[in-house]
């Protein structure tokens, strides 16, 4: 036994228990023995155990006929029912609003939550069930969405929500624990677990094609199992309740036999075309295998037809092909009615025997046909990816998990009922505040991450596992509250430009808190009122630079009877040019100068009313712009009639008044334009608008006006 180790693995089926001994050698199988014992009592049903003590008895009966050859077996390998496994696809999301995912780990969370939320899922779909009760065997993401739009990858992604999709693979806890219990009544260990499907797809389909969308139907005694392959993934599993033993109870319906005599006649039929039977009342017949097909056909199509609705059902299509096994699959003409139903090829569905097994050696003692992939399935699979069990810890909670794929601490959080989501540190309190009249809100910082210890040692979700790890959960920390500084929430603070006596003067604003003046290091505080303020007059210029202000020392004239404040003429404030007083307000890029030891003048008592002395009109004159002003305010004092330039002293009285105004007239231009006479000769036309006019004719605002000389 030591220097020829074998394999020795069990196939517990509904009506029967096999067992198989194989030898590997160089990656090639030999079947050494098998032996098959059916039933007694039915002690199965759908594939799960229900009276563990009757299924030990079958179990021991086959071990010791197979020990009686090759010695005591202690280690088996067995496998479990697709139809006990349940797939549930899920979906989690996540706010990514004001913060997108920047690492791996987020994304393993999210996954995992969705993980979580399919086993919670599962649980409600069935009464009094926990979602403890599975065990999770894999999962599969099937894409990520941004904003619900599908997105290759989740990594520094813009938008408000994440989230992902998967589908999730369940194995009922009960199914495991009455397995284990059978083979400890025998003695037996269990040295590792496979299932069903993914044997028989194991040694049947190349690990190259199993991109194909396949569906593989297990047609057995009282149930047809079946799973759906596709993109190297098995993506579903099924069953329906109606198998070979519909087809025996046809049989013995149509010629009153027993149900064992049934099965044997349909066995003798299928195999050699004919059987001799014998009913209930001694009649003697002869039943061949066309006679057997017309009496049976309504049976044999409604099997066929609840196999391929059932199909339909977890394919959502048709698939690229069928494989059958099972004692079943020998069914008369099943092939081609599957193949009618959905809608395929007859050379699509297909029986798959022993010889489709192709590590498997080919020798005299092999048995025929697909009663057997199944079983040797299991012992290829289970030695090729065999399905372990290890033990860990989860915050002190013992877990028993299977190794249908490597193991990592993620897993054991979503055995553990763990809701990963729920372990971050809660978002730290925002504040709002008022800057510059507009309401800010400032988020405070985003909980920690959940920190994970395995042995002690930090980890995360993708670090692999052992056999008697221990994994130690911690709620992330709460993130703290908002907390910023006014240089780090207003930045740079923007400046203003005044060009003071031909210099450029930037302004930088200043920052008022709740009404007082605040540096830039202050801590922000909820419900501040912030305001950014800058110089909103002249004098206020001044005093943000601490510039002398101007001596004016103002005094009093009569303007038209009223008493009028002006400067005394130490110092003049000119605005963009125009004299201004200290409360006039500036604004970015005005131009301020002040000019030292300047009388005032009639012009500034003018610009300081905000009153223009000319009457302005611009014309077209052979197609250059012209200006052309008129008097219309003159200011009088003493009788006499003052210049722009006069200087005003204090005590004035002095009366402003307005002008007749004249018209103006095509000869006013020439006070304003030059002619050349060069090549001109006596002769010319006053044309106004395109028409003749004289030299005075009145012109307006807009006129176009020409000379021209012939």
């Amino acid at each position: 036994m030591e220097n020829n180790p074998i394999i020795f693995a069990l196939d517990i089926g509904t009506r029967s228990v096999t067992g198989i001994i194989l030898k590997e050698e160089n990656e090639h199988y030999t079947l050494l023995d098998y032996c098959s014992i059916e039933h007694k009592v039915r002690s199965m049903h759908d594939g799960q155990i229900h009276n563990v003590e009757e299924v030990a008895n079958v179990i021991s009966q086959v071990k010791r006929i197979l020990e009686d050859k090759h010695g005591e077996l202690k280690r088996v390998s067995v496998a479990a029912a697709g139809r006990s496994l349940k797939t549930i696809q899920s979906t989690a999301s996540i706010n990514i609003n004001q913060q997108p995912i920047t690492q791996k780990t987020t994304i393993k969370h999210l996954e995992l939550s969705a993980v979580h939320s399919a086993q919670v899922e599962l649980a409600n779909q069935e009464t009094n069930n926990h979602y403890s009760n599975y065990y999770c065997v894999g999962y599969s993401v099937l894409y990520y969405k941004i904003d619900n739009e599908q997105i290759g990858s989740l990594i520094d992604q813009s938008g408000m929500e994440a989230s992902v999709e998967i589908i999730a693979t369940f194995l009922p806890k009960v199914v495991i624990e009455s397995l284990l219990s059978a083979l400890e009544r025998t003695g037996l260990e269990m040295q590792a677990l496979t299932l069903e499907p993914i044997a028989a797809i194991d040694v049947l389909i190349p690990e190259s094609m199993r991109r194909l969308n396949v569906a593989l139907v297990d047609i057995g005694a009282g149930t047809s199992d079946i799973a759906i392959t596709n993109n190297g993934t098995v993506v579903a599993y099924g069953m329906v309740p109606v198998a070979g033993d519909e087809i025996t109870e046809s049989i013995s319906d149509q010629y009153l036999l027993d149900f064992p005599l049934a099965e044997q006649a349909k066995r003798d039929i299928v195999t050699n075309g004919e059987a001799v039977i014998t009913d209930i009342l001694g009649f003697e017949n002869t039943i061949t295998y066309d006679q057997l097909l017309q009496d049976n056909k309504p049976n044999i199509e409604k099997l066929a037809h609840q196999i391929a609705e059932e199909i339909y059902r977890l394919n959502k299509k048709s698939p690229k092909a069928v494989m059958l096994i099972g004692g079943g699959s020998l069914t008369p003409e099943l092939t081609t009615l599957l193949a009618e139903k959905l809608q395929l090829p007859s050379n699509r569905v297909a029986i798959r025997g022993m010889d489709a097994i192709q590590t498997l050696k080919k020798t005299d003692n092999i048995p025929s046909g697909p009663n057997f992939v199944t079983p040797i399935g299991i012992a290829i699979s289970a030695n090729r990816n065999p399905v372990h069990y290890i033990t860990t810890t989860v915050n002190d909670q013992i877990l028993r998990m299977f190794e249908v794929k490597q193991l990592t601490v993620g897993d054991c959080l979503v055995q553990a009922g763990m809701k990963i989501n729920r372990m971050y540190g809660k978002p730290g309190m925002a504040s709002i505040v008022k800057l510059n009249g507009k309401e800010i809100t400032i988020p405070g910082e985003f909980g920690q991450a959940p920190t994970l210890l395995l042995n002690n040692q930090k980890t995360s979700v993708e670090t692999a596992i052992n056999d008697g790890d221990s994994i130690i959960v911690k709620p992330g920390k709460n993130g703290k509250a908002a907390s910023i500084t006014l240089e780090e929430l207003i930045g740079s603070i923007p400046t203003i430009s005044i060009f003071y006596n031909e210099e450029l003067i930037n302004i930088p604003g200043k920052i008022y808190v709740n009404g007082s003046t605040t540096e830039k290091t202050y801590l922000v505080q909820d419900n501040d009122n912030i305001v950014i303020k800058y110089p909103n007059t002249i004098e206020e210029f001044f005093d943000w630079h601490k510039l002398e202000i101007p001596s004016t020392n103002p005094f009093t004239i009569t303007v038209d009877g009223k008493n009028l404040t002006l400067a005394d003429g130490k110092s003049k404030i000119l605005l963009n040019n125009k004299v201004m007083s200290l409360n006039t307000p500036i604004k970015s890029g005005d131009k301020l100068d002040v000019l030292e030891n300047s009388e005032s003048t009639v012009k500034d008592l003018l610009n300081h009313l905000k009153l223009d002395p000319w009457h302005h009109i611009t014309v077209l004159f052979n197609g250059e712009q012209v200006e052309l002003v008129k008097k219309k305010l003159v200011a009088i004092r003493d009788k006499q009639e003052l210049q722009l330039e006069t200087t005003i002293h204090p005590n004035d009285r002095i009366t402003l008044k307005e002008c007749e105004l004249e018209p103006f007239i095509f000869q006013d231009v020439f006070r304003y334009v030059e002619i050349d006479l060069t090549n001109a000769s006596g002769k010319f036309d006053l044309l106004k608008s395109n028409q003749p006019t004289t030299f005075y004719d009145t012109i307006m605002n807009g006129d176009q006006l020409e000379i021209k000389f012939h």
